[in-house]
């Protein structure tokens, strides 16, 4: 994406709420070639001390680097708090139908997505295991006798227990195949951004961030995962097509002439709007989009059953995510949740979309800002994924 791409963004983003082998002999893979499948995926710090043993220090200095780097940043420019009062009286007075209840909680809190860009933060380990493990277990339609492959809290893995994941997984429906593969891909999404922004160095001087090779091939090496990782970057793929698709579907709630990117700068907005829209229609003109036709094309009972049953699980992920220890992991996981599930409800919505008034208020479909933001800042963030997927290649192509 242009230069728009990082308006636009910046603009949204300025205020948010708290599957083949081959036989015969072959040369050795390189260590790309063991992330990337070829024919199917698109182009320490340490602090001297006397008083404890190398380990503990090690373990008190990675938990206050945690909590350092894991901190958000509250704090809003005078200008941009009048703007959230201007933003809230605006939609307060619009035909708004599904507010978020966080909005009206007393606890919320309005932070500057751009002073709190999504890296690294230290928060790992169990505590972020447990909640992955949770996120998988409750929401993706498995049976607990079920195990996943390389779950660090399963007492063991092997094969057999991968064949069996995976021939399970092939028997489901193709919506709840579909569930699975987006969690994965956002799990994927945000491991990729984590290595990508890595702390490289952390001194009194600087801190220097960057791509950290060994964090991306632990994640994502098909040797290292045992063949997991290519399996979770065509996932993330999957993700991204996903997300492209319900932003071309929901031009049309955009081009109506009552919508506006409200700022309570009539020339501003105006701008906004007309680049906003410009974006929109590149991405209508992609002519590889997902085609979510056969999604829920059985019976219509059992459709409807099953897409309540993706709006309920997608609430239940956002839950969970409130058990984040990390405020930043916490904002951003969250956002990035909502951005999903606000794009599956843009798939589901097409009728109501196609039946949109062209002006005045719209009953049957409505987004809200915060739907809004979490729509284009999470398709911001896996288009990020993307690209940092293109610099992690050229940097592994000369190890092997």
């Amino acid at each position: 994406m242009d230069h728009r791409w990082g308006f636009l963004i910046g603009f949204l983003g300025a205020v948010g709420l708290l599957g083949s082998g081959h036989g015969g002999q072959q040369p050795p893979e390189t260590a790309a070639q063991r992330c990337f499948c070829q024919d199917e995926v698109p182009d320490g710090i340490k602090s001297a001390s006397y008083k404890y043993s190398e380990e503990a220090n090690n373990l008190i200095e990675e938990c206050e680097q945690a909590e350092r780097l894991g901190a958000v940043d509250e704090s809003l420019s005078e200008e941009t708090q009048k703007a959230v009062l201007q933003w809230t009286k605006h939609d307060d007075s619009s035909d708004n139908f599904c507010e978020a209840d966080d909005i009206q909680s007393p606890d919320a809190e309005y932070v500057d997505l751009l002073l709190n860009p999504e890296r690294y933060t230290g928060y790992k380990g169990p505590d972020a295991w447990m909640i992955w493990n949770v996120i998988y277990e409750e929401n993706c339609f498995k049976p607990q006798t079920i195990k996943r492959p390389l779950n660090p809290l399963a007492s063991g893995h092997g094969k057999s227990e991968e064949n069996t994941f995976y021939s399970w997984l092939e028997g489901l429906c193709v919506e709840k195949r579909a569930f699975y593969r987006l969690i994965s891909g956002l799990h994927a999404s945000i491991n990729v951004h984590l290595s990508a922004r890595y702390l490289l160095q952390d001194t009194w001087l600087e801190k220097i961030w960057g791509h950290n090779i060994t964090e991306f091939q632990q994640r994502f090496d098909g040797i290292l995962t045992e063949g997991e990782g290519p399996r979770r970057l065509k996932n993330l793929y999957f993700l991204y097509l996903i997300e492209l698709r319900a932003l071309s579907k929901v031009v049309p709630f955009f081009e109506r002439q009552d919508f506006q990117l409200f700022t309570g700068n009539k020339v501003q907005d105006a701008e906004n709007k007309m680049l906003l829209l410009e974006i929109l229609h590149e991405i209508k003109s992609f002519p590889l989009h997902f085609d979510e036709n056969s999604f829920f094309a059985g019976d219509k009972k059992e459709a409807n059953k099953l897409k309540e049953d993706f709006r309920l699980h997608f609430r239940n992920i956002s839950r969970i995510m409130d058990c984040v220890g990390c405020l930043k992991c916490r904002l951003w996981g969250k956002l990035q949740t909502q951005g999903l599930g606000t794009a599956l409800k843009i798939l589901f919505s097409e009728k109501l979309i196609a039946n949109m008034p062209e002006s005045g208020p719209s009953y049957e479909f409505h987004l809200t800002r915060q739907e809004i933001v979490s729509l284009f800042n999470a398709f911001g963030r896996i288009s990020t994924s993307v690209k940092e997927l293109e610099n992690f290649r050229n940097l592994l192509q000369n190890i092997h």
